[in-house]
């Protein structure tokens, strides 16, 4: 298990920082330059048959193609081309950033060459013009952004397009360039002065996405994709940026930790002791954490291993009820995690199917872990019973919360989560909670007061008496008259079904079926990876290899 430590933020040099383009903008870059490429196409096509339409209005229509139009036409087949490239994602990112920068000074040519192949239109004397190239030059990395030194010799060599455009035009026409010296102080006050505002453009641009990356980075992690979000912060897909693995962070939201210095300290405990414990658990069936600490902006984090699977309350969401020998499959596993728990006399005081995934781990199908320990307590380091109380936070969900929690009693042990996964074991196996109230309050008296229907009496499964049985015992009011611990519950278990009624080759085979809808990396919903119910669609069919391989629909 990894020692958890508070993540140290690595350093990076100014070269490092100018040598490549943030990756928001990278992301962008096919949809930017695209689009670019399709308005310049699209505007060439405007100005040279506008211009075609008021020759013709004036009747002094030219005969033929002038060579400035056939600069400009192939100006707009360049633009369409490069629509089409970026669109079709016929180059990488980099080889984009490249076309960009090709597209900008030939671009900035193809302008040029229609606007001064007859010469300077406009008064040299008071510089009252404006080339178009000009506005392309300073727009250009505004839409396409790159790094500050590549606009600067991409915008320099588009600023000397205009020039190049009268030189090749009097080389070609042997016409002479009227008044050069005041044509080169023009160009040099307009579009080399350009290319220099391009540059300090580019360097805004760039310090923005380069903040914007740097807030996307907590601890050694970089975030990368945002999976869940839920009432006290979200979970975020992140990377570590040396070894690049693949992590799930979890964000507490400073404004969740209270108004008062007090409540937010009490809160933040909370979570350290959160991290600490579960760092501490070697059950493989334990999520591992890897870090966590305190961002820059006041909220706590902790860093998780990443999962591949679903969890438990999805799977019966959108595929119905586990067969008896699958449920007891993952249900020991469950044991593992909490029998070591319990060992080291920690309660998770929070079991219930959200926070049970049964995940693809290296070669292994159906495998369990156990997430979120934030409501642990130490049963026996503390013996008073007292544990911390914090603002908006409550301890335990009601529809799978044990009588002696609900009550507030003192001295709860680790038959509290037998009885919150003998509630998980009901839901397996019928698709419904025990208790379901009008309101958490009702469901929560139901714990305390009410009897439980037999699963077998809900659920159109065949279900093992044995296994019937050890469920209702789960449920007992009394603590005393439920399994003693998670070891003797698991031994149980696996006595209440058949041996082979779940093997590996059955869970390969259901994984495989349902590959397309499980292969999101973490498959949690935007809710579920935050602790929440999942809005899926559910699907009225199940897969239970022993009688039906066939999604029913």
């Amino acid at each position: 298990m990894t020692t958890v430590r508070l993540a140290e933020q690595p350093t990076t040099s100014p070269s490092e920082v100018w040598r490549t383009l943030p990756p928001e903008l990278m992301a962008e870059v096919s949809w930017r330059l695209g689009s670019l490429g399709l308005i310049y196409a699209v505007s060439g096509i405007v100005g040279h048959f506008g211009r075609r339409l008021l020759l013709a209005v004036t009747g002094t229509i030219e005969p033929g193609l002038r060579i400035q139009e056939v600069f400009g036409l192939a100006a707009i087949a360049m633009g369409f081309a490069v629509y089409v490239i970026a669109r079709r994602g016929m180059l990488s990112s980099k080889r984009l950033l490249d076309l960009g920068l090709v597209f900008q000074v030939a671009g900035a040519f193809g302008i040029a060459a229609s606007a001064f192949w007859d010469g300077v239109p406009g008064t040299l004397g008071t510089f009252t013009l404006v080339p178009a190239e000009c506005v392309w030059i300073v727009a250009f990395p505004l839409v396409v952004p790159n790094t500050p030194n590549r606009i600067l010799v991409s915008s320099l060599l588009a600023a000397t397009a205009g020039p190049a455009a009268v030189a090749l035009s009097s080389a070609l026409t042997g016409k002479a360039v009227d008044r050069p010296l005041a044509l080169a102080v023009y160009f040099l006050t307009s579009n080399y002065l350009c290319a220099v505002a391009a540059y300090a453009v580019s360097r805004i641009v760039y310090r923005m996405g380069a903040r914007l990356t740097r807030a996307r980075e907590i601890g050694s992690y970089e975030l990368v994709e945002r999976i869940g979000e839920g009432g006290m912060g979200e979970v975020w897909q992140a990377k570590h940026r040396l070894l690049a693995r693949p992590a799930a962070i979890k964000l507490i939201r400073a404004d969740v930790l209270g108004a008062s210095q007090r409540s937010r300290e009490a809160i933040i405990r909370r979570f350290e002791r959160e991290a600490q414990d579960t760092s501490t658990l070697g059950s493989t069936h334990t999520i591992d954490v890897y870090d966590f600490g305190i961002t820059e902006d006041g909220d706590f984090y902790y860093v998780m291993e990443l999962l591949n699977g679903i969890s438990l309350e999805r799977a019966v969401r959108e595929f119905g009820p586990l067969e008896p020998a699958r449920a007891v499959h993952l249900l020991r596993q469950v044991c593992h995690s909490l029998g070591e728990a319990h060992s080291r006399g920690l309660v998770h005081r929070d079991i219930k199917p959200a926070n049970i995934f049964m995940c693809r781990l290296g070669p292994d199908d159906d495998f369990v872990k156990v997430l979120d320990f934030g409501l642990v307590k130490h049963f026996e380091a503390d013996p008073s019973g007292s544990m911390l109380t914090m603002e908006g936070v409550t301890a335990g969900t009601p529809g799978y919360m044990a009588p002696e929690i609900a009550l507030g009693h003192a001295g709860v042990d680790g038959r509290a989560d037998i009885y919150s996964l003998g509630c998980v074991a009901y839901y397996l196996l019928t698709g419904q909670p025990v208790f379901s109230g009008e309101t958490p309050v009702a469901t929560v008296l139901a714990h305390v007061q009410a009897q439980p229907v037999p699963p077998s009496a809900r659920s159109e499964i065949q279900i093992p008496q044995a296994l019937d049985s050890l469920i209702l015992e789960c449920l007992a009011k009394e603590p005393g008259a439920r399994p003693a611990t998670a070891t003797a519950l698991a031994q149980r278990l696996a006595g209440s079904v058949s041996e082979d009624g779940w093997t590996e080759e059955d869970a390969r085979q259901w994984w495989d079926l349902h590959r397309v809808s499980l292969a999101v990396p973490g498959a949690a919903g935007p809710r579920e990876a935050a602790g929440e119910p999942a809005d899926t669609p559910k699907r009225l069919h199940r897969c239970w290899p022993k009688f039906d391989r066939t999604p029913k629909l």
